[in-house]
């Protein structure tokens, strides 16, 4: 049995009913357990004020809670950052007697097209989470990858870091690249919602114990793997998909900022092409420092001086 990871949004402290509540920062995490069957919960505790705790809880996910409570920017910017990470699953629960004839065609379309409507009835979508995580069995690889995001020091335990295995699996003892810094880290012990474990896969919440490594070098953004696949650049020579919402072009010298993972870097637009359609444009892209990622991988393109958006859409992470 495994984890699956919920981005809340909509309605802040929403989760409080559902699991018990942990780390808090800019972004509030909450956990449910029943047997080995676990659940985080992410909620963007800064939005909308920040933008980056919205990316970070929709791109640490793989399902999606919204609670309505109106029709605004804000509910509109929340559903392009989750199509934007590629959500295809989760749930709607409608406030205020807004009807669901209203929300439907605003989907029509998207990734989110499939989200089912639900009554707000906490304990039964507890039960409900509960049961897909039930059904999650992932297999074992020999490499995985996990990005930070949190990072503190414990007495009489050490360094350890907070994150989600987004591809393959970790193991205790393991020796994991510390990018995009040229160090190296080995992992003293693992704990998945409070329990020790020997192993970590895919889509687990994990507590990492580690050696060889200070907490200065760990801040969010980090990524621990040992997955030859990785490639880290601080440039990138990429096309972009821009969502139908974003009304200009990209244009060279924008300072953009680009989001994967727990990543979220400054990106300055060096040259930007629109081809035939402003909406697909060829763009080179200044890093301010290098991005981890596995070849073939999007990540999310913001400008945090957009008036009603500021997801502007995807970049595709080639060779």
């Amino acid at each position: 049995m495994g984890n699956i990871t919920v981005a809340v949004l909509g309605a802040q402290n929403y989760s409080s009913g559902i699991g018990k509540k942990g780390t808090s920062t800019d972004i509030t995490l909450y956990d449910i357990k029943k047997g080995t069957a676990t659940v985080t919960l992410i909620e963007p505790t800064r939005y909308p004020e920040r933008l980056a705790p919205l990316f970070y809880a929709c791109s640490l996910a793989t399902k999606a809670l919204i609670i309505v409570d109106e029709l605004n920017s804000q509910f509109g910017e929340q559903l392009v950052m989750l199509q934007c990470c590629g959500i295809q699953s989760g749930y709607f629960i409608l406030r205020n007697y807004i009807p669901k004839e209203k929300i439907e065609p605003l989907l029509k379309g998207t990734s989110l097209e499939k989200f089912e409507f639900i009554q707000d009835d906490p304990n039964q979508l507890r039960e409900k989470l509960i049961a897909q995580a039930a059904e999650q069995n992932p297999p074992e690889s020999q490499n995985g990858t996990v990005p930070v995001d949190h990072a503190f020091n414990v007495k009489g335990v050490g360094v350890v870091v907070l994150g989600i295995v987004v591809s393959g699996s970790v193991h205790k003892h393991d020796t994991l690249n510390v990018l995009p810094y040229s160090k190296t880290s080995q992992i003293r012990s693992i704990q998945k919602h409070d329990d020790e474990s020997e192993t970590a896969n895919l889509g687990d919440r994990v507590g990492l114990a580690l050696k060889n490594i200070v907490v200065e070098d760990l801040d969010r953004g980090v990524v621990l793997t040992n997955d030859p696949s990785i490639k880290t650049s601080n440039k990138l020579q990429t096309q972009a998909t821009l969502v139908k919402y974003w009304q200009t072009p990209i244009k060279e010298g924008m300072v953009m900022h680009i989001g994967h993972w727990t990543q979220f870097i400054t990106a300055k637009v060096e040259t930007a092409s629109e081809a035939e359609d402003f909406r697909k444009p060829n763009l080179t892209l200044s890093l301010e420092k290098p991005l981890a990622y596995h070849p073939g991988d999007t990540a999310v393109l913001m400008y945090l001086e957009g008036a009603k958006l500021r997801v502007a859409g995807t970049v595709l992470l080639a060779q």
